[in-house]
């Protein structure tokens, strides 16, 4: 059995000390929160680094965490520690006020890329289900707040209930707002109590989301009107494989050994034949591997679309484009050690050249189950 996932300094029992100083002086990320400004209205304590100590503060010694497993409290302490980490890179003043647009979504792929490349001293590599659980939890740490404005405040909570627990979610979130200083922290703690009761009416507060079936899940986050317990009659005509992961994953490698007989649109493959190099603009490539797709949607036939798709922006176009033919979506992300695919990139016949893939890196958002009718996460 092996040893659970533990983040630096976690803080441990019986005494669950923490050493605050130890973090600052380990990690550059936490350092460069320093000084970094938040609005007053909502943040009175102070900067960035102000709040996030508070809020780890406030972590340790909170009964609902330290009853959680061993895995699970280093998981929620590490999403803690990161849940603003984005905002020294997203923060700016417009007229007057400062904001900090975007930094929950840019923060969870910081800590994609530093986990996946195993770059912090975290002392072991962080298993996949961990990191993707915790990034998530960077990604929607705000959720319980602002769910509320959402048209369908109960698809928000079962899209992230199929990712994270929203339980784990709502307790980062308390926390979150214990750990700062304004005049709203009532009303503030009562979003998050709605949030739980939210998710327990709807049966996603301790578990994911449970659908009809696939095409209902598939359709429930695409429409409107849409029943999640009423299975939705399967129209279908034919299958999509959308192959997903950075160069080097072994895309190709799992194509050939499971869908040998399947049709392939390979934008590599496209890319070469137009001679259109990686950091050029890639909008020829696509329209070229658009107009090869139209062709096999148009006859119900089933092929598999062979690209990096690493963003779920870049994936949600082409979904829409192949669902609108009736085709069902199947997601297939490959994901190797890191040092294993920098090595098989290196041997390629064309590499793909180190600023592409790290800036590939950088954008890469694991693909969630909201998104396909099925998802498969593989090895490299």
């Amino acid at each position: 059995m092996s040893e659970a996932w533990t983040f630096p300094l976690c803080p441990q029992p019986p005494d669950y000390n923490l050493d605050w100083q130890g973090l600052v002086d380990l990690f550059d990320w936490i350092r460069a929160m320093d000084g970094c400004p938040q609005d007053p209205r909502f943040h009175a304590e102070g900067d960035v680094l102000i709040h996030t100590r508070m809020v780890c503060e406030q972590i340790v010694s909170s009964d609902a965490w330290k009853e959680l497993d061993p895995e699970a409290r280093s998981m929620l302490f590490s999403a803690a520690l990161f849940h603003d980490v984005a905002k020294p890179a997203c923060t700016k003043e417009e007229d007057g006020v400062i904001t900090s647009r975007g930094h929950s979504r840019r923060g969870a792929q910081l800590a994609q890329r530093l986990l996946y490349q195993n770059l912090p001293p975290t002392g072991s590599e962080t298993p996949f289900n961990v990191r993707q659980e915790f990034t998530r939890l960077v990604k929607w740490h705000g959720v319980p707040l602002w769910i509320w404005d959402r048209e369908s405040p109960a698809r928000k909570a079962m899209e992230v209930s199929l990712s994270i627990s929203c339980e784990m979610l709502a307790l980062l979130a308390e926390v979150d707002v214990m750990g700062r200083h304004c005049e709203d922290k009532k009303e503030l703690l009562e979003r998050v109590e709605l949030f739980r009761e939210l998710c327990d009416e709807n049966r996603c507060l301790h578990h994911p989301m449970q659908f009809a079936s696939d095409h209902t899940r598939f359709l429930y986050f695409r429409k409107t009107g849409i029943l999640p317990d009423y299975p939705i009659y399967d129209d279908t005509e034919s299958e999509v494989v959308m192959m997903s992961g950075l160069p080097g994953a072994g895309k190709d490698h799992w194509v050939r050994r499971n869908l040998p007989d399947w049709p392939v649109i390979s934008l590599d493959e496209i890319r070469n034949e137009l001679g259109i190099d990686p950091a050029d603009s890639q909008g020829k490539v696509v329209a070229h591997g658009r107009d090869q797709a139209k062709g096999f949607l148009q006859q119900n036939q089933s092929f598999i679309w062979n690209a990096t798709n690493v963003s779920s922006m870049m994936r949600r176009g082409l979904i829409d484009f192949f669902s609108a033919y009736r085709a069902r979506i199947r997601i297939v992300y490959v994901e190797p050690d890191w040092h294993e695919l920098t090595r098989r990139n290196t041997e390629r016949a064309r590499p793909v050249p180190e600023k592409i893939l790290l800036k590939l890196l950088d954008k890469l958002e694991v693909p969630a189950l909201t998104e396909a009718h099925q998802v498969d996460h593989i090895p490299g």
